[in-house]
């Protein structure tokens, strides 16, 4: 609604609030000159009558065949009231001369003013839904520039709209630069960790293989009690490498993630498959550990996933069930419904703490029940893969005493 289209809504309002008025203003002018006529006949009428009291039969007679007869009285005081005439016989106009303008300018006026408030209503509507189909625009990313309308009740609004949609994509620009470097810094930090890495692992190699093979170049052996401690050492150091080792490769997922060059190729995937090649995978960790895992066949249920990641993700979730539960046994359950394909892992140990159910999907947060060896990375890339094809996660506690991961893979 520009500048001329507020202009014909004013001049509208204008107009019908004329119509009003003069409707009003003729029927006030109307009954005014009824009452000075009446005034005037009534004093004629009484100094003739004065003057000659026989003529009043006359002048009666006159007026009812003027008037047509009118029994109603206005005022008992006046001659004209005392012959039963009213104000309004002595008008120039006629009833429905006078009653069918007002009427007339009444409606058009009010008329025009609905019309003119119709219309009003109908451009602002327009304007807000223009406003609104905008901000839609935006939040799809696909926004165009703010054109101006005019100048109305809503240029203020659009200036500002305009103003904090170029303030938001230049802070997403510059949040996406932000991201995209810390992606590259970490990758840069995983690929320097793993020089380092590589040559103490050599390193500990040979000289494990020096503890095995003996030392000729020495002209004595180590004592038995130092070479067990030198032994212990050693695995010590592996121990750390590995987590090393398992540190380098989580960060360099986690800068494909972020950087969003992780590409996940989603393709129809059996369920049970899934949970039975994740635990394979991981049946080595569960022997050493003394667990077991329970996976019943349910039937053929499939979701759209890629098939390598998602198992990667279910490997995390069962670690963490086994690293709480050693001895004891990882269930695994799955059920399909229109909606989504639920997946529940869970175990038989004492359950997630109060305090740490808020962070448990948070990078490096390791709980006060995690398993040694842990780096906090396993369950924050399970909760990434699995929100990257169109699914959540969830971690509860059992009622019956456990950890229960349920995870859910939206159908659309």
């Amino acid at each position: 609604m520009n500048g001329r289209k507020n202009t014909l809504v004013t001049l509208g309002f204008v107009l019908s609030v004329s119509f009003i008025a003069a409707a009003i203003a003729a029927w006030l002018v109307s009954c005014h000159d009824s009452r000075a006529a009446f005034d005037l006949i009534d004093a004629v009428c009484c100094e003739v009558i004065e003057q000659e009291p026989g003529t009043q039969k006359i002048i009666s007679a006159a007026l009812k065949e003027y008037t047509e007869g009118n029994p109603d009285g206005l005022l008992e005081d006046s001659v004209l009231s005392s012959f039963g005439y009213r104000v309004s016989d002595f008008s120039d106009l006629s009833y429905k001369q006078i009653v069918f303008p007002a009427v007339a300018g009444w409606v058009t006026g009010l008329s025009l003013f609905f019309f003119t408030f119709l219309s009003r209503n109908r451009l602002e509507n327009r304007r807000i839904r223009n406003l609104a189909e905008y901000l839609e625009q935006v939040n799809s990313g696909k926004a165009l520039i703010l054109s101006a309308s005019g100048e109305d009740d809503f240029s203020k609004l659009e200036d500002e709209i305009y103003k904090t949609v170029t303030f938001l994509y230049r802070t997403k620009e510059q949040a996406v630069q932000a991201k995209n470097d810390f992606a590259e810094n970490l990758s840069n930090i995983a690929h320097q960790i793993k020089t380092p890495i590589t040559a103490i692992s050599l390193a500990v190699q040979r000289a494990k293989q020096s503890f095995d093979e003996g030392a000729p170049e020495r002209k004595e052996d180590p004592d038995a009690s130092e070479r067990k401690a030198g032994r212990t050492a050693l695995e010590q150091v592996e121990k750390q490498l590995s987590r090393l080792t398992d540190l380098e490769e989580a960060l360099l997922v986690l800068s494909r993630l972020d950087a969003g060059t992780l590409l996940l190729q989603k393709e129809e995937t059996d369920v049970f498959t899934l949970l039975v090649l994740a635990a394979d995978n991981l049946q080595e960790l569960f022997s050493n550990s003394g667990t077991s895992v329970e996976i019943p066949e349910q039937g053929e249920l499939s979701i759209s996933a890629d098939m390598d990641w998602t198992m990667e993700a279910l490997m995390n979730l069962m670690k963490n069930c086994m690293e709480h539960n050693k001895g004891g046994t990882v269930h695994c359950s799955y059920m399909q419904n229109p909606l989504y394909t639920e997946i529940l892992i869970w175990d038989e140990g004492k359950g997630f703490a109060g305090e740490d159910m808020p962070h448990l999907f948070e990078r490096f947060y390791r709980g006060q029940n995690a398993g040694e060896g842990g780096i906090g990375i396993g369950l924050a890339l399970a909760k990434e893969i699995i929100e990257r094809q169109n699914g959540t996660i969830r971690a509860k506690n059992r009622s019956g005493g456990g950890a229960c991961f349920e995870i859910r893979f939206y159908s659309h």
